[in-house]
């Protein structure tokens, strides 16, 4: 079987970011030559979170500076990023892709994909079973996302978090407000913590209080009636009453913090606005806030996709693409986290990918194959687009 990794940060994303990340590392290439595979990966394609051409090739992988002798051969084609239609195009029909698709919001890539008979995983859609934990790509960026997202912030913040006693007197600790706590914020509010800050979190779902409370971090209790979460453990939809009820209940905590982060996003879906201009107003100058979902449509009124700005002496950090700050760590975990989905599947007779779609996890993160999207959630949200 063989395998290629591109070189992401050669080539323009659709949201005009460098990718520093890698899909895979060192470590897992050798796993995977071990197992028998070949292992071909573009040139300087760790470059970026500092794994050099040589330490693939100590590996065991063929470092190749133009993929063009090999693309229509190989078996499975490895992607931090979905890959574009013309690389799509030259892939060998039975070729599997492996990555982040984005296949809600990616509609007539999908549709190539289709045309093409190409097998695709999207890791977006690994379910989260205790089976698949070790698989779960989007938890573990969403893990680094947290951590990112309080430096970010302090970054721009112009005071400290600890509460610190001086010769001049003492500083109280920055008030920290984090809306959602999924694995982000989850890592947000442990991170913050760990840094001074008294922090106070807030979450659709109730049961994730005790989760908050555990990090050492105040839940803010809001009643809006009858909330939960899926079966994935994402926070439902809120119905229009309750986000103007939400709404108004946060202000006073908006506008008494120094840094606001907001992690909420809908699985397939676009984010909520969480917090208006005129909520904004009421913060004090010098104020933080970081939208995690600047890029997929914004929790905050203002906030731009790839940007840090300024509204009335108020920092609105949108950056987006949080977890390649770290990118060494980003590629490790995203690597590990391929590297276990393809231990889970490939055969150790044969060698080959097996594609059982009767299996928990297959059927949920294959979604396209032999020509047909595969995924049922996927084909529902497309008839209703």
């Amino acid at each position: 079987m063989k395998i290629l990794i591109l070189n992401e940060a050669k080539r323009a994303l659709l949201t005009s970011h460098t990718e520093k990340r890698c899909a895979a590392s060192p470590n897992t290439v050798a796993k995977l030559t071990r197992k028998g595979i070949d292992v071909f990966i573009e040139q300087d394609a760790g470059a970026l979170s500092l794994y050099e051409d040589k330490e693939f090739e100590a590996a065991g992988a063929h470092v190749i500076d133009t993929i063009e002798p090999i693309i229509s051969q190989i078996n499975i084609l490895l992607c931090v990023n979905s890959p574009h239609e013309e690389l799509i195009l030259r892939l060998a029909n039975n070729a599997i892709v492996i990555g982040h698709i984005d296949p809600f919001f990616q509609k007539s890539l999908v549709t190539k994909l289709c045309q093409t008979g190409i097998t695709t995983v999207s890791v977006e859609m690994i379910p989260r079973t205790s089976r698949a934990q070790k698989m779960d790509a989007l938890s573990s960026q969403a893990s680094l996302a947290g951590y990112v997202m309080v430096m970010k912030a302090v970054a721009n913040l112009p005071s400290i978090l600890p509460m610190m006693m001086t010769p001049s007197g003492t500083i109280k600790p920055a008030k920290i407000f984090i809306i959602g706590a999924g694995v982000a914020g989850l890592q947000a509010i442990a991170t913050a913590k760990r840094l001074g800050a008294s922090v106070l979190a807030y979450d659709t779902r109730p049961v994730v209080a005790e989760q908050v409370e555990s990090l050492g971090a105040k839940f803010l209790k809001i009643d809006i009636g009858d909330t939960g979460e899926t079966k994935d453990g994402y926070a439902k939809e809120l119905t229009e009453q309750q986000k103007n009820k939400l709404e108004a209940a946060q202000q006073k905590a908006i506008a008494d913090s120094d840094i606001v982060i907001t992690t909420a996003q809908l699985f397939g879906r676009k984010p909520p606005l969480l917090i208006k201009s005129s909520t904004l107003e009421k913060m004090r100058l010098g104020s933080v806030v970081v939208d995690m979902a600047a890029q997929s449509g914004g929790n905050v009124e203002g906030s731009k996709a790839g940007e840090t700005i300024k509204i009335n002496g108020i920092t609105l950090v949108g950056n987006g693409n949080w977890s390649q700050d770290v990118a060494r760590d980003a590629t490790d975990m995203y690597a590990n986290n391929i590297f276990n989905l393809l231990d889970e599947f490939i055969d150790a007779d044969t060698g080959n990918f097996l594609l059982d779609l009767e299996d928990d996890i297959l059927a949920n993160c294959v979604i396209t194959h032999n020509g047909a999207i595969t995924n049922d959630m996927l084909t529902e949200a497309y008839k209703g687009a």
